[in-house]
């Protein structure tokens, strides 16, 4: 007689139809990624799903965001640790990152086990010789000049929020004054009302202050960063943030941002209630 085949162990699974709606798998994310025109491999937009703000005002980050001043930093700083046979990471530039000069100073010296060797102030002196050459030849960072353009045509206001002091934006900005002119107004990290630095939300929160009208609302701000501190400092005001990070910083950084892009480039305006590119293409 015949074995029967329903008694037998099977070499292979028989696929059986699900009578309930199949669970999601737990390592998915439940966020709903959209990957931008230009991406940059591993970023996405975060949230895109969710409903966002009705934006009415933007803020805008410097150092790069809006100019590529960074890698200024990072090429001085490597410098300076070669001399102690010591390398520059993206872990420690993340840390300092965003921050006020002398805060990103003690960052440094403490993170790389210099404080017996350099103080912060020693650190920040002998860094200033070799910026101030620097600081002029910056460039704008792709997509700067067309957003900032397009929020100045829609009459959108907007400013800009720096760790900057007033001296050395000046240096940074003095190629592309005719552009930096649109901002409505510029907050810098050694403003009086800017009692600390990011993560802290002094900056974003004096931004908003002194638009014309008064002070806006926090949720109707928008902020672009770069930086972990800035974008940390935007939510802590209440605002929302973009971020368009460095595609060397760890998405780990990433998760605190309500938007991530690869570039400015791959920003829709439409997506926080701002009016649309007149060519999105161009």
């Amino acid at each position: 007689m015949p074995r029967l085949l329903c008694c037998q162990r099977l070499a292979f699974p028989i696929p059986i139809r699900a009578t309930t709606s199949p669970k999601p798998f737990p390592h998915f994310s439940t966020k709903s990624l959209n990957f931008p025109v230009n991406p940059t491999p591993h970023l996405a937009m975060a949230n895109l799903s969710a409903p966002k703000a009705s934006i009415t005002h933007v803020i805008f980050d410097m150092d790069g965001l809006l100019l590529d001043t960074e890698k200024f930093y990072t090429e001085v700083q490597e410098i300076i640790l070669a001399r102690f046979n010591k390398t520059f990471d993206w872990n420690l530039k993340a840390k300092m990152m965003g921050k006020k000069a002398i805060e990103a100073a003690r960052v440094f010296v403490e993170e790389t086990g210099l404080s017996d060797s350099l103080t912060p102030e020693a650190f920040l002196v002998e860094r200033e010789a070799m910026l101030q050459k620097l600081f002029p030849t910056s460039e704008l960072m792709p997509g700067a000049s067309k957003l900032i353009r397009h929020l100045h045509a829609k009459s959108i206001p907007f400013c800009l929020a720096t760790g900057s002091n007033k001296r050395h934006y000046k240096l940074k900005t003095q190629s592309h004054r005719e552009l930096f002119s649109l901002m409505h107004h510029v907050v810098n990290g050694d403003d009086p009302e800017v009692k600390q630095g990011k993560p802290s939300p002094d900056i974003f929160l004096a931004a908003s202050k002194r638009f014309e009208g008064g002070q806006v609302d926090p949720s109707k701000c928008l902020v672009f960063e770069d930086a972990p501190s800035g974008v940390h400092a935007a939510k802590n005001a209440g605002m929302s943030v973009v971020m368009v990070p460095d595609p060397r910083l760890d998405s780990s950084f990433h998760d605190a941002a309500d938007q991530v892009l690869g570039s400015l480039l791959d920003l829709n305006p439409s997506e926080w209630g701002l009016p649309p590119f007149d060519n999105p293409a161009s």
